[in-house]
C-alpha cells in the first residue's frame, strides 16, 4: 500500500531495513502540517482574519455566489447539515477575498470552492470530501470510500466540471445567501 502526500506537507522519514530471515521490513512515518503560505501569504493576513473563528470555530465554506451549480451545492450541503457544522461565505464577498487570501490563494480567484478551517484549507475534490465529513449519513462514508481515488483523478474530473460550470449550469445576477 502506498501512501501519497504532496510535497511540502509532510515529513517522510524511513528507517532501514530490518532484516528477518528472509523478509525485509522498512517502517515509514509520515506527519501532516498545515498547507504552506503560498501567494504572499502574510502574518498579518492571518491576524486579520483570526476574528472570523473567534466566536465561532467552525469551518467556511467559500463558494462561487454567482454560479448556479455553486448555488446548488451549498442549498444540497445546508439540508444535509442539520447540526450546522458548516458556515457559508461567497468567495466574492470582501471576507470570502480575505479566506481566500490567508488560504493561500488569490483574492479573485474563484476556480474552485474551498473549506477553510481555523488553521487549514482544502481546495478542489479535497474540499468536497471535507465538506462530505462535515455533513450527515452516508456522505462521511462516502468521502472515506472517495479519498482512496488518486488525487490526480478526483482534481481533473473536479476540473473539468469547474470549468464548464456556467455553460452546462449557467449563472445567477446574485448570491442566493
Amino acid at each position: 500500500m502506498a501512501v501519497i502526500v504532496p510535497t511540502g506537507w509532510a515529513g517522510v522519514k524511513a528507517s532501514p531495513p530490518a532484516h528477518v530471515g528472509s523478509l525485509r521490513r522498512l517502517t515509514t512515518t509520515a506527519t501532516l502540517s498545515p498547507l504552506p503560505p503560498r501567494g504572499g501569504v502574510t502574518v498579518e493576513m492571518a491576524k486579520e482574519t483570526s476574528s472570523f473563528f473567534q466566536q465561532d470555530s467552525r469551518p467556511i465554506m467559500l463558494f462561487d455566489g454567482v454560479c448556479n451549480l455553486c448555488n446548488g451545492g451549498v442549498k444540497f450541503v445546508r439540508d444535509h447539515d442539520r447540526q450546522r457544522k458548516i458556515r457559508f461565505e461567497a468567495l466574492q464577498s470582501e471576507a470570502g477575498k480575505k479566506l481566500l487570501q490567508r488560504s493561500g490563494r488569490s483574492p479573485d480567484d474563484i476556480s474552485s470552492v474551498v473549506l477553510v478551517e481555523e488553521n487549514r484549507a482544502y481546495i478542489k475534490s479535497e474540499a468536497v470530501l471535507k465538506i462530505m465529513e462535515y455533513i450527515d449519513l452516508p456522505f462521511p462514508q462516502l468521502a472515506f470510500f472517495l479519498q482512496f481515488v488518486p488525487l490526480f483523478v478526483r482534481d481533473f474530473l473536479y476540473e473539468n466540471v469547474a470549468d464548464n460550470r456556467y455553460a452546462i449550469f449557467g449563472r445567477s445576477d446574485s448570491c442566493e445567501l
